[in-house]
C-alpha cells in the first residue's frame, strides 16, 4: 500500500473529482481513497481507467457505511459497479456505530462478511475506520482476519498516541484523514515556523509529521498546485525537537 494518496472525501462527483485524480496519478500517486458516502465513486473509476496506467499500479479504498451493514455484499457489488475497475484493493467499515447498545454483535457480523468478500478475492485487503483499541481487539477476535487497515484522523491536534501504539504493535497500518486539519489550523505559529525553516508548506509539515509517525497519509485537494505540492515530502525531514512541539499540540 502507497505511503502517501489522494483523499477525495467532499469533492463533486465528475469534473472536480475526475480532475483531482488524474491529477494525482500523473504527479505519481498510486493510492485513491473513496467510499460510497461521498458520492464519487463513479468519477474515481472513470479517472482511474483512463490514466493509462495499469490497474495493478493503483491502489483505490472505498468503504462501507453504516447504514449498509445488514446489507454488506450487495452494497459492496454496488461500490465495484460504481468504480468499474475490476476489484477493490481495501475495503473499509467506515465507522462502527459504536454508541449503539448492543451494536458489537452486528460489527462482528459484518467482519465475518468481509472476509467472504476477501476470500471470493474480490477486495485485496480488509479493513477498519474511526476504530478505537477495543473495537480493533473486537473485530481481532471475531474473525480469522485481522484489519490491514485502521483509518482515523490524525493530525498534530488530533494525536492518539495510544491508538497508533496498538495498531502497530498488531501490525495494523494507520491511515492519517484530515493530515490537513481541514486547513483550519493551517495558520498556527508553531507549524508556520517550521515550515519556514524548512522552505516548505504548512501542509507539507502536517503530511511529513504524519510519515515520520508511521502514517499512510491521504492529503485532499481538488487544486493541481497543492496536488504536486503535498507529494513534495520525501525530500525533508522534521527534527526530534519538530516533531515532539507537534506532538504536545494536542493537549493544548
Amino acid at each position: 500500500m502507497p505511503t502517501l494518496g489522494l483523499g477525495v472525501w467532499a469533492m463533486r462527483d465528475g469534473a472536480e473529482t475526475e480532475n483531482a485524480v488524474r491529477w494525482a496519478l500523473d504527479t505519481g500517486y498510486r493510492l485513491i481513497d473513496t467510499a460510497k458516502l461521498y458520492r464519487n465513486e463513479r468519477s474515481v473509476g472513470r479517472a482511474v481507467r483512463s490514466s493509462g496506467i495499469a490497474r495493478e499500479e493503483i491502489f483505490v479504498t472505498t468503504k462501507l457505511w453504516p447504514t449498509d451493514f445488514g446489507q454488506v455484499e450487495h452494497a459492496f457489488e454496488g461500490s465495484l459497479k460504481r468504480l468499474d475497475i475490476g476489484y477493490v484493493d481495501l475495503y473499509l467499515i467506515h465507522f462502527p456505530v459504536a454508541f449503539i447498545p448492543g451494536f458489537g454483535a452486528v460489527r462482528r457480523r459484518v467482519w465475518n462478511t468481509f472476509e467472504k468478500l476477501y476470500a471470493r478475492k474480490l477486495v485485496r485487503a480488509i479493513g477498519v475506520s474511526n476504530y478505537t483499541a477495543s473495537n480493533v481487539d473486537e473485530t481481532i477476535s471475531a474473525g480469522t482476519i485481522a484489519p490491514a487497515v485502521n483509518q482515523i484522523k490524525m493530525n498534530p491536534f488530533v494525536y492518539d498516541k495510544g491508538l497508533i501504539a496498538f495498531c502497530q504493535s498488531r501490525r495494523i497500518a494507520v491511515e492519517a484523514y484530515s493530515p490537513l486539519t481541514r486547513a483550519r489550523r493551517l495558520q498556527h505559529p508553531l507549524i508556520n515556523r517550521i515550515a519556514a525553516s524548512h522552505g516548505r508548506s504548512p501542509a507539507q509539515v502536517l503530511i511529513r509529521w504524519a510519515l515520520q509517525h508511521g502514517a499512510i497519509v491521504i492529503p485532499k485537494s481538488s487544486h493541481r498546485e497543492r496536488i504536486v505540492e503535498n507529494a513534495r515530502v520525501f525530500d525533508f525531514e522534521l527534527s526530534p525537537e519538530e516533531t515532539d512541539a507537534l506532538n504536545r499540540l494536542s493537549s493544548r
